[in-house]
């Protein structure tokens, strides 16, 4: 078979990698003294890496992290107050398979939304689907999905995400209604999904920033007792990271 004819059939075919790997191995002359088996298999791990690289790609997009935050980011120093061997544990994602729970505590700006988005990457990584919301936004979308009617199809949609990432938890104000959007979600994730929230309000004070008591009860049920606990420590990662100079006197 020609060659051209060949490289417009992989097209056709959507094989785009194999064939960019099979011109790569047409011009260089050293890949003839390879078996053809061998050959072969390196033109299908390029298509395969390709294609397992837009998924990725896709999921990432999906996700709409805030941060562009990997594991290999982290600062995991002791100082942070960050179990090394825990975290590196959970970046492999059993924690979504066992459909467990994450909370990332701790003060402002100690970088709890910098390691939700680097837990939530490597997620994304062992091919988990993976939602990053900030709290209010959410019942933002709840709000306006009982307004138009689309509140049980978005009850499904958050239904189907494996992992779901739940960021400045309990900063603001509940309402009633919000309260009992966020168990009617939790209830569908519980036991099913994994859900992440990040906050610097700790755990203790969680439950009087429920208008319902009850509702609180359920929804610390259903989040907190099968949840992983990260207790970020140190100064503001802003603070630290800022390029002002103060004057000296």
């Amino acid at each position: 078979m020609l060659t051209q004819p060949l490289l417009d059939k992989l097209t056709q075919l959507r094989l785009p990698a194999f064939r960019s790997a099979l011109e790569e191995q047409l011009c260089n002359p050293q890949y003839a003294e390879l078996p053809f088996e061998d050959r072969l298999g390196l033109l299908v791990d390029q298509e395969c890496l390709r294609r397992d690289n837009n998924r990725l790609q896709r999921r990432l997009r999906t996700a709409r992290l805030p941060l562009p935050a990997t594991i290999e980011d982290l600062d995991l120093s002791p100082s942070r107050g960050i179990d090394r061997r825990l975290v590196l544990q959970l970046a492999q994602g059993e924690w979504i398979s066992r459909h467990l729970n994450i909370l990332v505590l701790g003060p402002t700006g100690v970088g709890k939304t910098f390691l939700a988005s680097a837990l939530a990457h490597s997620a994304c990584r062992h091919n988990f689907t993976v939602r990053y919301l900030r709290t209010s936004r959410f019942l933002h979308q709840t709000s306006l999905a009982h307004a138009d009617g689309s509140y049980p199809k978005l009850l499904d949609t958050f239904a189907r995400i494996k992992l779901l990432v739940l960021d400045d938890w309990l900063r603001d104000p509940l309402t009633r209604t919000q309260s009992q959007d966020l168990l009617e979600i939790l209830d569908d994730r519980y036991g099913r999904l994994s859900t992440l929230v990040a906050t610097q309000v700790p755990v203790a004070e969680w439950h009087v920033r429920f208008p319902d008591p009850t509702i609180g009860d359920a929804i610390l049920d259903r989040l907190v007792h099968n949840a992983y606990r990260l207790n970020l420590k140190g100064e503001s990662r802003r603070k630290l990271n800022s390029h002002l100079t103060m004057p000296t006197t």
